[in-house]
């Protein structure tokens, strides 16, 4: 498998209006600061989204950002599949913001830790409890032990359920006033 086609942040600012902009992340994540004009497709209602996606697609490229770029390239990955073009942004909103382009900040909207931080901050967690856990109850182990499998599972199938699980904690759910899925989709689809 190829890996998609990505532009630099400067590359992309210079071209940003040939582009519809799908921004992959949590919600949360989305509302504490994206690209300008950027439309929020979580990772994790991708599949749902096709078909508006494809629509928009037709009208003109796609430019698919996350935080890194590690989620964007996936979700190109999976564009890719449905025969739908799309570039990613390398380095996602913080190689943009690190080189000096603004980001779009809802008012009232919350600042939260991007996703890929909070997996290693949940991950390292759990291992340290059942490290020490694993001190007076030994089969406390165990925690450390799946966490770590979970992590090499992860890795291996470029997929992350703990991430999964994590958006949908309340601090990474859109603002309520976001616009909701549905809105999104109708306005790819227009």
């Amino acid at each position: 498998m190829t890996s998609p086609a990505s532009l630099s942040p400067t590359q992309a600012a210079a071209r940003i209006g040939e582009f519809t902009v799908i921004d992959v992340r949590a919600p949360g994540e989305y509302a504490s600061g994206h690209v300008p004009g950027a439309l929020n497709i979580p990772l994790d209602r991708f599949d749902e989204a096709l078909p508006a996606l494809k629509a928009a697609s037709a009208r003109g490229s796609l430019l698919v950002v996350c935080a890194s770029g590690v989620r964007s390239t996936r979700a190109c990955d999976v564009l890719s599949a449905a025969d739908i073009d799309a570039v990613t942004l390398s380095g996602g909103t913080s190689a943009w913001e690190g080189e000096g382009h603004g980001l779009d900040r809802p008012a009232g909207a919350r600042a939260t830790w991007p996703m890929e931080r909070q997996v290693r901050f949940a991950a390292g967690s759990l291992v340290v409890a059942g490290l020490l856990a694993g001190r007076r109850f030994p089969a406390a182990r165990w925690l450390s032990a799946g966490v770590g499998s979970g992590l090499v599972f992860s890795a291996v199938t470029n997929t992350c359920g703990m991430a999964a699980v994590l958006s949908k904690l309340p601090h990474n759910r859109a603002p309520r006033s976001a616009a909701d899925f549905d809105a999104t989709l109708d306005a790819l689809q227009s």
